[in-house]
């Protein structure tokens, strides 16, 4: 089975949304994003909230693929964006810290 982070190098997506989500990554606001993606108030933890947005990602990208009429490139840019931040918090929680 693959660990999250190897589970988000492996998705390919066209580049232009790519490049459109890694736009809005400096901007990316944890608490503010995951409120309003997930619909919830209490946020998961970067691991639990980087699965689930993977499956709402997988959801929609299959209606971009198969040209829905509800399909938002927007929505899926944010989602995209989203999943990038959570992966850079999973991959600094991980990082072994220097001690000085």
């Amino acid at each position: 089975m693959l660990d999250l982070n190897s589970m988000v190098r492996t998705l390919k997506r066209p580049s232009l949304l790519v490049r459109a989500a890694r736009f809005g990554l400096d901007d990316y606001r944890r608490d503010r994003a995951l409120r309003r993606i997930l619909k919830t108030e209490d946020l998961p933890s970067t691991g639990v909230a980087l699965l689930e947005l993977m499956e709402l990602e997988a959801c929609i990208n299959d209606r971009r693929k198969s040209n829905a009429a509800d399909y938002s490139p927007a929505t899926h840019i944010a989602l995209l964006t989203a999943i990038m931040g959570e992966a850079r918090l999973l991959q600094a929680a991980y990082r072994p810290q220097l001690v000085t």
